[in-house]
């Protein structure tokens, strides 16, 4: 007797056993977005940093950031991970071109790069990306603070970031040209 089974709706996604067995032996990849504010030049006047519990249980800044499913485009992967952070009115201007500012390498190792993540080897492609609506923070993300970009390449936001993504904001800004 064979049985019919609805298609699973999210085959990319991973229980948690699975995902902790993985990350213990491959490097996953991920999409990170730096949300910036634009003017009418296309110049970054604000920088969007947000606020939510980190892996430790503490109270930390960061960006937009997560994982790339299986079988999704690098375009959809940011798209649903800014509409997951920022809300859905936020509007995200997407590239053209799905070419990264940076690639950053997270390692559980401090001493292996800038980039550190503790429970895995992570590889993360990462996006300047305008947001032209209301951002309203939802699912872990406690609050987005818009920032001018002096503000958010400071030493004082760094220190708030974990895992290095203050060095990350940091490139994002010089990649557009506004770190002075």
């Amino acid at each position: 007797m064979s049985f019919v089974r609805t298609p699973d709706p999210n085959p990319g996604w991973l229980s948690d056993e699975e995902l902790e067995s993985i990350r213990q032996r491959l490097p996953l990849l991920y999409v990170e977005a730096v949300p910036v504010r634009v003017d009418g030049l296309g110049q970054v006047t604000e920088v969007g940093i947000l606020l939510r519990v980190s892996q430790t249980g503490n109270i930390a800044r960061s960006i937009v950031s997560g994982r790339v499913m299986y079988g999704e485009t690098l375009r959809d992967a940011l798209f649903r991970h800014l509409e997951k952070d920022l809300g859905p009115m936020a509007f995200p201007q997407l590239p053209v071109s799905p070419n990264p500012f940076s690639v950053a390498e997270y390692f559980p190792q401090p001493t292996l790069s800038q980039y550190t993540d503790s429970r895995q080897h992570a590889v993360a492609l990462a996006y300047v990306v305008p947001v032209t609506g209301t951002c309203e923070p939802r699912q872990d993300a406690l609050e987005l603070t818009w920032l001018t970009p002096e503000e958010a390449a400071s030493d004082a936001v760094a220190a708030e970031m974990d895992g290095g993504r203050g060095a990350l904001v940091k490139a994002a800004l010089a990649s557009v040209g506004r770190l002075t």
